[in-house]
């Protein structure tokens, strides 16, 4: 019988980190350390989820990928193309904001030497004020937004979004952006590590140096007709559906999906608990269900909320 899969989580140091995935997770996280991530589903040659469940238990997510496709991930993907697992899945907590960056679109990240990347944020804990940017404002040049930016006044020329808990958007390549301060998300993205810093609020990096910027890569990669980021509301079902992943919230009741016959899924506990089989996961646990997963599922609620999770698919063709 095939059994979910959990990973070991890669916390990554970041300027802008904290400690809220600890407190309201209670990840393991190294101490005194600003963390801002948290790689949970991660093949890259310089981090590799390693498996902590009995299957497959030491594995890391390449190997699988590479040498047990089909057992793990399904039928489907068997003539998938080869290379690293497609996906690269997160949670961030943003005590401070980011740089306003952007991610280069497919036509320029060769040109760039850059992995291109679009990716989905939902919003799992926000204080009271919390924001994001994401697009342009009307009537933003490429010239003015220059302009702006020499006159250290960039964020004038960016949509600035108040943003709730359960809220999500959908962060295209090209789509300059920058998550607001007070921010805990989960995000679903290509499997790439390129991110374009055009401005970071003149801040110092751990090192006390000012962190490198890349304007032109950034110039380059933003779409300037890009005016119309879509916040989406807490009770759509599903989050993003596009060529490189589908994201869907689901709330009990409801059992085991029938394309689990044929395919993986990840699942993300959002609040509650789950129970799978004999497994109980907690809110802030990703899970792999392989294919031809046959177990009870049961919920149990934790706190005053819903229970709830997101699924996570990968499409039966890559994207070109």
């Amino acid at each position: 019988m095939s059994l979910p899969l959990i990973f070991q989580p890669i916390f990554q140091v970041r300027v802008w980190g904290g400690r809220s995935l600890e407190t309201l997770f209670q990840k393991p996280l190294p101490p005194d350390l600003p963390i801002g991530e948290s790689w949970e589903i991660c093949d890259r040659p310089e981090a590799q989820s390693i498996v902590t469940s009995e299957n497959f238990k030491g594995k890391t997510l390449n190997d699988l990928w590479s040498n047990h496709r089909v057992e793990v991930f399904g039928e489907i993907y068997r003539d998938y193309p080869a290379g690293r697992f497609p996906l690269l899945v997160k949670l961030l907590d943003a005590r401070e904001k980011l740089s306003v960056q952007v991610h280069p679109p497919p036509e320029k990240a060769k040109e760039l030497s850059g992995e291109p990347k679009t990716e989905v944020w939902i919003f799992l804990d926000c204080s009271k004020d919390a924001c994001i940017y994401a697009g342009l404002q009307r009537g933003i040049t490429k010239e003015k937004f220059l302009n702006l930016l020499e006159e250290g006044k960039l964020e004038e020329a960016l949509q600035r979004i108040p943003v709730s808990v359960g809220k999500s958007i959908f962060i295209p390549s090209g789509r300059v952006h920058a998550i607001g301060a007070g921010n805990v998300i989960a995000e679903i993205q290509q499997n790439s590590d390129t991110t374009y810093r055009v401005y970071d609020w003149n801040r110092v990096g751990l090192d006390g140096k000012p962190r490198e910027l890349h304007i032109s890569q950034s110039l380059a990669s933003i779409n300037f007709n890009d005016f119309t980021p879509n916040l989406q509301d807490s009770n759509v079902r599903v989050i993003a559906d596009c060529p490189y992943f589908r994201v869907e919230r689901k709330r009990p009741p409801f059992s085991l999906p029938e394309f689990l016959s044929k395919q993986f899924a990840i699942w993300l506990v959002v609040s509650g608990k789950i129970c799978i089989g004999a497994n109980h996961y907690k809110a802030g646990t990703f899970v792999l269900l392989p294919p031809k997963l046959d177990l009870p599922i049961s919920f149990e609620l934790t706190s005053d909320s819903q229970p709830e999770l997101l699924e996570i698919t990968l499409p039966a063709k890559a994207a070109e």
